[in-house]
């Protein structure tokens, strides 16, 4: 469970009494989540989510993530609301730890993504880049190529202990984006987690997107190449391109890819793997066997990475090939 910060009644029925939120009436640790935590709080005045910030995150970067949060809600996009206290403002601390309160949101997360899914999912990123256009706060992308050579220097030695030829496959890799990685693709905010689990849907209709915590400023494209990895691939690891041409169409009827973004997304694509794969393998060898919360299993994006570098066309995906 990812609960890492306890808190007592007392001090949480204070926390609600600054925020303006009436009398505590109960509450209970959130098991998702994986650098925070989080509680589920029902007050006399509604369902809210406290979350406390862990070492892992920088607080200098809440300001981002927060503020971005309200911009996109003042733009009709349906994700968690920051509640201001009485100071009016959105951060506080309890147990030792900086938190916020956010609104609840209802819905449940789809453990077995259909291409229903992958539409609402297409429309709703596209809504959120369009959405960010106009943020003014920006915030670089900690874990885009740069941010791969580190990761990959921390892992390297040990690489082979997940699967003989990763450390290889990984350099291989990686020298062919040095190489290949695509410039000046049209930019702005992204969410850069967009997993099902990071979706809520109330039947077959999106009722909101959370988790914000790796939000950043980067390409549009390589963010939906992301969303093609998390929603497109089936529990055999084998790609569907039914899902695939729903979340890429769906995305396209609100914002329309350049041509440059077609050319680029089968590099993007091998790219978003490539991130998820470090990512989870840097957890994978790093992460406390004994700990609350048990990495990923990195090669399900060996798997996915493996798919990509076969890929010869934009049009393998569903997209047409750029003229």
């Amino acid at each position: 469970m990812a609960v890492y910060t306890e808190v007592t009644d007392d001090e949480l029925s204070r926390l609600i009494a600054d925020y303006g939120l009436g009398e505590l009436l109960s509450y209970k640790g959130i098991a998702e989540g994986v650098e925070n935590t989080n509680y589920m709080v029902h007050t006399s005045e509604g369902t809210f989510i406290l979350t406390l910030y862990e070492r892992r995150v920088d607080t200098r970067d809440l300001p981002f993530f927060l503020g971005l949060l309200e911009h996109l809600n003042q733009r009709g996009i349906r994700c968690p609301l920051p509640v201001h206290n009485k100071q009016g403002q959105v951060l506080s601390e309890i147990s030792d730890r900086t938190a916020a309160v956010v609104t609840f949101l209802e819905g449940v997360w789809p453990r077995r993504p259909r291409a229903v899914h992958c539409t609402a999912v297409g429309q709703a990123l596209a809504g959120l880049h369009l959405a960010g256009k106009d943020f003014a706060m920006k915030r670089t992308n900690a874990l885009s190529l740069e941010g791969w050579h580190d990761l990959y220097d921390r892992i390297a030695a040990r690489a082979d202990e997940i699967a003989r030829g990763l450390g290889d496959l990984i350099a291989y890799e990686l020298a062919y984006l040095d190489r290949a990685w695509p410039r000046d693709l049209p930019s702005g905010v992204i969410h850069a987690d967009l997993f099902p689990d990071n979706v809520f849907f109330i039947g077959e209709n999106l009722s909101g997107l959370i988790d914000f915590y790796f939000a950043c400023n980067d390409s549009w494209a390589y963010d939906l190449s992301i969303c093609l990895n998390a929603w497109c691939f089936e529990p055999d690891f084998s790609f569907n391109a039914t899902k695939s041409r729903a979340l890429l169409a769906a995305y396209q009827a609100v914002r329309p890819l350049t041509a440059a973004e077609r050319l680029a997304f089968p590099v993007l694509a091998r790219g978003a793997a490539l991130r998820f794969l470090l990512t989870r393998a840097h957890d994978w060898l790093h992460t406390d066997r004994n700990a609350l919360v048990k990495p990923h299993d990195p090669n399900a994006y060996v798997r996915r990475l493996r798919f990509h570098q076969e890929v010869k066309s934009p049009s393998e995906y569903g997209l047409e090939a750029a003229s």
